[in-house]
């Protein structure tokens, strides 16, 4: 019996020992769940973009004041330890600085990892642009597309968070493999003369896509010591398929990233150049037609004459 009282003691010794950690703990994640569910709250009703980022960051503020408020009966009475003091800092910053703490993470990580350097070509989430810029809070690119066609500039400076590379997919346009797939899709109408139409094409793309693919198959070689890349065909090519208004004829080539305006510019003059010489070559376009099987359609196609 006396075992038994000795045990009940220490057990209370021990969780009066504890009882300082445990209020600490509850506090902290009571002030922190009560800030989510406020900022979830604010987002949801505010629409300034500005007003909602001083929202937050105030809110952090008051957050670290609160928990140092609600602790300070423990402060005074004395935490002995200097760890616990440390440790009950630690977790008030941590909720005020929690987005700082991961931007900071993930520029460590982008040094570490290297999933992008100054002067690459990616896209983040829904932004795509070149690096021009790379802090330990955030890196900056120089916008393309958006409202510009065939990932061209933009001009504006877009400022994206590290903490991004955690949450967000990355693409890099210029690591490993440099270039890109390009297609240019052509539309000809049904009743000119596509095997002559696709064997143009062929010429036009191997033309000014030939001298990129051998650049292209050596990179390949040494792309793939690092990454599993590997392509059967480099070269340009054509490939045939049928739409409503016509037979689609789409040229399919290897291009710089930077330069797949200016690429598919030359092609399109080459095409139109080229077509404008075939008197059998022609453009499709929505058109509306009357078809009369029985003058036009082939023979085999045609309504049999009743007896």
């Amino acid at each position: 019996m006396s075992d038994y009282f000795e045990w009940i003691s220490n057990t209370v010794l021990d969780l009066t020992f504890l009882r300082p950690v445990i209020i600490v703990i509850i506090i902290v994640f009571a002030v922190w769940l009560i800030r989510r569910l406020v900022v979830r709250i604010a987002m949801e009703r505010l629409d300034d973009v500005m007003v909602r980022y001083q929202f937050q960051k105030i809110s952090g503020y008051i957050a670290v004041a609160a928990v140092f408020i609600l602790l300070s009966p423990l402060l005074v009475g004395g935490f002995q330890n200097a760890a616990t003091y440390f440790g009950l800092l630690s977790a008030g910053i941590a909720i005020a600085l929690q987005e700082l703490i991961s931007d900071f993470a993930g520029w460590v990580f982008i040094i570490w990892r290297r999933p992008f350097k100054i002067g690459d070509r990616i896209q983040v989430g829904d932004v795509a642009g070149d690096v021009v810029d790379l802090r330990i809070f955030q890196f900056s690119l120089i916008e393309i597309g958006n409202w510009v066609d065939a990932d061209q500039s933009t001009g504006r400076i877009v400022h994206v968070p590290n903490g991004h590379v955690f949450t967000q997919a990355l693409s890099n346009y210029s690591s490993g493999f440099q270039f890109i797939w390009n297609e240019i899709p052509v539309l000809i109408t049904f009743e000119s003369n596509w095997k002559k139409a696709k064997k143009i094409l062929h010429d036009i793309a191997d033309q000014h896509g030939i001298e990129l693919t051998k650049s292209a198959e050596k990179q390949i070689q040494e792309a793939s010591k690092q990454f599993l890349i590997f392509y059967s065909t480099l070269t340009p090519t054509v490939y045939t398929n049928v739409k409503d208004s016509g037979v689609l004829l789409t040229i399919r080539y290897i291009c710089e990233p930077r330069k797949r305006r200016g690429s598919a510019q030359k092609m399109w003059e080459a095409i139109l150049e080229s077509f404008s010489e075939h008197d059998d070559i022609d453009l499709a376009y929505p058109t509306i037609r009357y078809y009369n099987n029985t003058t036009e359609g082939k023979s085999g196609t045609q309504p049999q004459a009743l007896p």
